[in-house]
């Protein structure tokens, strides 16, 4: 049986990438909600609505457990989701704990990069003021990655300015660590690594996930363990060209995520 891996697009490609590191011997499918990206710009029952739909097939498909690998459809639907499904569902959050452990030593701030669907959404607030007690975290919404990142144009000069204007009322110096609340966003980090001061980390939450899925999995002894892994990809509006793209991108996270 394979994990089952879903996003609006080529986002969630940096968590299989994770996946397929950790787990090298087993079976995946990845699943592009093509005829509905972004979510991250769109009205929070239309994506409850396509999530839904989107699983509806994935569930068709012999799997195992499903990454809902979007941080945004994972704020609005992971909880309904998992009262519909027996299967494990592993969700995103940005990973703003860790980011904020990283900098109890230095006192710099956390800045956490997401759409605006998955900023305004509770289960974000929720999270920043349950574990932000000094008020150390900012956000800023960037939607326009989504659509760059789904041209696969993640490191030209284009990309470098919009990074510095959005940046502009910022002083990073203040800033210890970016977290990449979107995976889409992480397609971004080789170029993040040259706008950003060289004193900035950047993270991002497809290893706690894989973690997550890994002992999931293994409570469940559902792991292969051993053999040939396999990959089978999916869109919803079944595109052989953008089934094409979503395998180039795996190749271009490759070079430039990590």
């Amino acid at each position: 049986m394979r994990i089952a891996f879903f996003d609006s697009g080529i986002g969630g490609i940096s968590v299989l990438h994770e996946a397929m590191k950790q787990l090298p011997h087993e079976d995946f499918l990845y699943f592009a909600d093509t005829l509905h990206v972004p979510y991250g710009t769109k009205p929070k029952d239309e994506v409850l609505s396509f999530v839904k739909q989107a699983v509806e097939t994935i569930s068709k498909e012999e799997v195992c457990a499903l990454v809902i690998a979007c941080n945004t459809a994972t704020s609005i639907a992971i909880a309904e989701l998992r009262n519909i499904y027996d299967m494990p569902i592993i969700g995103m959050e940005p990973a703003v704990k860790p980011a904020l452990a990283m900098n109890r030593s230095s006192g710099k701030r956390v800045l956490v990069l997401a759409t605006p669907l998955t900023l305004k959404e509770s289960k974000y607030r929720e999270l920043v003021s349950r574990i932000d007690d000094m008020h150390m975290v900012d956000s800023l919404p960037m939607p326009e990655l989504v659509q760059f990142c789904e041209q696969l144009n993640v490191d030209s000069q284009q990309i470098i300015d919009y990074f510095h204007t959005q940046f502009a009322s910022f002083d990073l110096s203040l800033y210890g660590t970016v977290v990449l609340g979107c995976t889409h966003f992480p397609f971004f980090r080789s170029v993040l690594k040259k706008v950003l001061p060289d004193h900035i980390q950047i993270v991002d939450g497809s290893a706690g996930t894989v973690n997550r899925l890994t002992q999931l999995l293994s409570d469940r002894d559902q792991l292969l363990g051993k053999g040939h892994s396999d990959l089978k990809w999916m869109c919803s509006d079944d595109n052989p060209m953008y089934l094409e793209k979503m395998r180039k991108a795996l190749q271009l996270f490759e070079v430039v995520g990590v």
